[in-house]
């Protein structure tokens, strides 16, 4: 919700229901804080949601689907605007191709908000005018985000990343340039963190891919390191270089430890536009496991890999590439499935957000099949050969624990070393 500049007003969007997967049904509406009243502002079919007013009041922007309810999960969102008194919604920023990301800041200079730009983040200014868009390209800092201004737009404060050997700080703005007033990378100043870079390579389609490389600080290319490659989720996730990645695996330690770690930006991220997150659309785990695998490859390549020692693992969508890598491969030492898919069926009909499976497949379990059986690991399990670790939560709505239950089963089934662990009381995330 948002309220009006004037504090007479505020903006909101509503579903019909607080089911996750209801976000599609989200409308807006303005409520009159003196009399109560509510009166409907955009009402129709998709998401239209985060709304934010224009400094005069007169107008506001928010965020769609734009009708979208078959795609939206791997399309771009649109940013409209609509006159405050009602009307017909303007879309703004058409030419930019990548999704927004964080909050809309609108000021007297113009609307903005900030975007992946590849491995790196970077603002969006849009004219209200025109609804041209353009991202900064001579950004100091390597991701910038949440956005706070003063009113007359004069004075920002922003939290941003400088480059992949720095934790994100507090800055605000100056007519010298950005003031730095926060120092968290004071806790890591002792830390032996390695180095983090954007390294790139050809997938079998011929489709450009890159990924972070994690490197010990010692790093000797003369020499062969174990490599361990960790997945991220979503698919529309994303991985860039920083100093300390932290969540669920010990990425820092093993890297002090002498390993190199790989972080893909598989088909399917965000940050490299609509095009390439929609190529793993009827080409789940198969064309996911085609960058995964190339950049193994990359890497095996410049002699720098010890072949023998090599790892995988990942959460969520990143767990359902691991597993898919498990049922496909045998050049993995031991693989680690993180709150994992291993069966498209099974997870169709209990997921809480279902209409994922559909957007990405195209199709129900009934009307094809053969898609689900195509793209799920279970449909290979007789060829699995690494010792596989499965970790899942309890309570896990958005993948639910069947799927674990399913790969582990068939797994032992076929004699593969396997181990299961619950979380018990978690979701879909660990902490």
């Amino acid at each position: 919700f948002a309220w009006s500049p004037d504090g007479s007003r505020i903006a909101f969007d509503h579903r019909q229901d607080p089911r996750i997967s209801s976000g599609s049904t989200s409308d807006i509406s303005i409520i009159d804080v003196a009399s109560r009243t509510i009166r409907p502002l955009v009402h129709r079919v998709g998401g239209d949601n985060s709304p934010v007013w224009s400094p005069d009041g007169q107008w506001i922007a928010f965020q769609t689907s734009n009708g979208d309810t078959v795609s939206n999960f791997y399309k771009n969102g649109q940013l409209a605007k609509i006159p405050a008194s009602g009307g017909t919604p303007t879309r703004l920023a058409a030419s930019f191709d990548e999704n927004i990301s964080g909050p809309v800041l609108w000021n007297p200079d113009g609307i903005w908000f900030n975007a992946f730009r590849k491995a790196s983040m970077a603002f969006v200014k849009v004219d209200p005018a025109t609804g041209a868009a353009e991202q900064d390209r001579d950004s100091p800092f390597l991701t910038v985000g949440s956005p706070s201004a003063t009113p007359d737009g004069k004075r920002w404060a922003i939290v941003a990343q400088k480059d992949g050997r720095s934790l994100s700080e507090i800055y605000v703005s100056s007519g010298s340039g950005p003031i730095k007033i926060t120092d968290m990378n004071a806790q890591i100043s002792g830390w032996d963190v390695g180095t983090s870079e954007v390294v790139s390579w050809k997938s079998r389609d011929g489709t450009t891919i890159e990924g972070v490389l994690h490197k010990p600080s010692n790093f000797d290319p003369s020499r062969k390191y174990p490599l361990l490659v960790v997945i991220h989720g979503g698919p529309t996730g994303i991985d860039m270089p920083q100093p300390v990645p932290g969540y669920v695996y010990p990425i820092p330690q093993w890297v002090a430890k002498g390993a190199l770690v790989l972080r893909p930006n598989y088909r399917g991220s965000a940050g490299y536009g609509e095009k390439f997150r929609s190529l793993n659309v009827r080409n789940l785990g198969v064309g996911d496991m085609w960058d995964v695998m190339s950049g193994v490859d990359h890497l095996v390549k410049q002699g720098v890999v010890d072949t023998a020692r090599m790892g995988s693992m990942g959460w969520s969508q990143g767990g359902y590439i691991s597993a898919f890598l498990t049922t496909n491969t045998d050049r993995f030492k031991a693989i680690s499935v993180g709150a994992g898919i291993s069966n498209w069926v099974t997870y169709y009909v209990t997921t809480d957000i279902y209409p994922f499976t559909r957007q990405y497949l195209k199709a129900t379990p009934w009307e094809d099949p053969a898609i689900y059986a195509k793209t799920s690991p279970m449909t290979t399990i007789r060829q699995a050969k690494t010792p596989t670790l499965i970790q899942h939560g309890q309570f896990d709505l958005r993948v639910p624990i069947q799927n674990a239950y399913e790969l582990h089963q068939g797994l032992l089934d076929h004699g593969v070393p396997t181990e299961m662990i619950v979380y018990r009381g978690f979701g879909h995330g660990i902490t």
